[in-house]
């Protein structure tokens, strides 16, 4: 299988890297590539950057792709490359993946429409602005809506993509993630301590 993170300037890094720490524990079973608008170092909200191998007209196949959030989703919002670049690739994945404010992204791009998901709770209404045809789930730690799957909030994306390795590997190859990485994983996926913090952000923040 291969996986495909959709970068951006902004990204937040642990919506990225915790969970491609968890589908790299597949060894060859999972080729990880890294695509963005243009090739070369994409800088995260953190700082440091990211080499993107492949841009979006050389982006090869993708069984399953990653999207993740942060600060950088709010000029994303508006590039209509972004957007359809997503609206191409993702219908043809076994599963498309947001981490935090990513699913703000798959739903203005119109691919979350009749769709349960979720979103990081303390910018909920982000997400929730960009389509009234999304179910969107206030309390979720991840959504599982088969081919499309969004997780909360930064780390929840890492629950998110144990859960999805268990659904294509099985639940013990999946404890064997978790067991290999030393990561006690939140398993209940309707289990969100962070449920009652929603909207609670300063807008501020946002820039």
């Amino acid at each position: 299988m291969r996986l495909g993170v959709i970068l951006y300037e902004g990204f937040e890094l642990l919506d990225a890297y915790g969970p491609l720490e968890m589908f790299g524990c597949l060894g060859d079973e999972m080729e990880i590539v890294v695509v963005a608008q243009a090739t070369g170092g994409v800088n995260s909200s953190a700082g440091p950057q990211t080499l993107a191998e492949f841009d979006f007209d050389s982006a090869p196949a993708l069984d399953l792709l990653l999207l993740p959030g942060g600060i950088g989703t709010l000029a994303e919002l508006d590039n209509p490359a972004l957007l359809q670049f997503l609206r191409e690739r993702c219908p043809q994945t076994r599963i498309s993946m947001s981490v935090c404010s990513g699913s703000a992204l798959l739903a203005k791009a119109g691919l979350l429409d009749g769709l349960p998901a979720t979103s990081n709770k303390m910018f909920f209404d982000l997400a929730r602005s960009q389509s009234d045809q999304v179910q969107w789930v206030e309390s979720a730690r991840w959504v599982d809506a088969g081919q499309y799957v969004t997780s909360s909030g930064v780390s929840a994306g890492t629950d998110m993509a144990v859960a999805v390795i268990a659904r294509l590997f099985g639940d013990e190859r999946a404890a064997m993630v978790c067991r290999f990485t030393e990561y006690q994983w939140q398993s209940d996926a309707n289990h969100d301590p962070f449920a009652e913090f929603l909207n609670q952000a300063d807008p501020a923040m946002l820039g």
